[in-house]
């Protein structure tokens, strides 16, 4: 199953019937790596940030910033821009982790809403509602050719990311994210050091995150603070890997597949209308209603239910007993050691 999921995604920019199909698996692929990093966060921790889109536009503008203000290569940028972008996130994540639940929720929205404000302001440096345009890596490239190599680029980037998610699943600091998940104050009380946990996964979601922006900055080369700072982004993201299953390797990847095709396919249907942000609320709905671990974990449950069911205590037959002693006879009687009882007396 996964040599063909691979073999599927590998070769996509080969059937892919025009260069609009392979820009839209570039989107679907783009928002898989920033779900999936998102999950590093609500996977392991259970924390839900509708923030993340913070990350996502600080990863973008610092990218073509590096580029245009001080002349770097452009995936010198990205990396730096990446970088950066972690070590912003050690104090907000040392002031943000300090809170739980609606709270952290709340300072999460909070700092997007922030940086909106800035990067909109700010038009000498970032371009304002403008935009800013961002210099092409490869500007000898044709469209056509210029998506093909940002599908494979966009492919690497989510196969690093997924790597990481699954080291850390397996390592000891998972098990202590996943007992802070379970319950934070018993985790704690154990010795877990859940407040140093929660930081270290938060600088790491937002790394990936900013990798993920500043990857599509190079490739869409014009970014708008109101999309990059945008609350939707970061919706999407906690959508997706609720959908997919946030405690699933592949859970955010298979929400960004379903998510992101919807969503491009409204967007073709209906064009500027705000159609596709209704379909996105009733899906979030139905998955928080009838879904709340996932499509996988779901779909596992189910198929277990038609499998069929395994007995701890082994069911044998007389025939198989009569069988059993046949084959394996026990030692003969000796004489007894021991005098007999007073109720064997009595039978005599």
């Amino acid at each position: 199953m996964f040599v063909a999921c691979a073999a599927a995604l590998l070769t996509f920019p080969d059937w892919a019937p025009n260069p609009y199909i392979l820009s839209a698996g570039i989107v679907v692929l783009s928002y898989a790596v920033l779900s999936t990093s998102w999950n590093f966060v609500g996977g392991f921790t259970g924390y839900i940030s509708l923030g993340h889109a913070a990350y996502f536009g600080l990863g973008a503008y610092g990218t073509a910033l590096l580029v245009t203000e001080l002349g770097l290569p452009s995936f010198v940028a990205w990396f730096a821009a990446g970088l950066g972008v972690a070590v912003l996130a050690v104090p907000i994540g040392w002031a943000a982790l300090r809170v739980r639940g609606a709270s952290f929720v709340i300072v999460s929205i909070a700092l997007v809403l922030i940086l909106l404000l800035v990067f909109q302001s700010w038009s000498g440096l970032t371009g304002g509602s403008n935009g800013l345009v961002v210099p092409r890596p490869f500007p000898d490239l044709l469209r056509p050719e210029h998506h093909r190599t940002f599908f494979y680029l966009f492919a690497g980037l989510l196969a690093v990311t997924l790597l990481a998610w699954w080291l850390i699943d397996r390592s000891r600091f998972g098990m202590g994210l996943k007992a802070i998940r379970e319950d934070e104050d018993k985790a704690e009380a154990l010795g877990v050091p859940t407040y140093a946990y929660k930081l270290v996964v938060f600088v790491v979601s937002a790394f990936f995150t900013a990798l993920g922006g500043g990857m599509y900055a190079l490739w869409f080369g014009d970014l708008d603070p109101v999309f990059q700072f945008s609350i939707l982004i970061g919706s999407y993201m906690v959508l997706m890997a609720l959908l997919g299953g946030v405690r699933q390797l592949y859970g955010p990847l298979l929400g960004a597949v379903i998510v992101g095709s919807a969503l491009e396919y409204f967007k073709l249907e209906f064009g500027d209308t705000q159609f596709h942000l209704v379909a996105t609320g009733l899906l979030l709905a139905v998955v928080v209603l009838f879904m709340p671990d996932g499509i996988i974990p779901a779909g596992t449950r189910l198929v277990e239910r038609f499998k069929p069911q395994r007995s701890s205590i082994r069911e044998m037959s007389a025939a198989d007993l009569l069988a059993r002693d046949e084959a394996e006879p026990g030692p003969t009687p000796g004489p007894r050691s021991t005098p007999p009882t007073d109720r064997e007396e009595a039978k005599r």
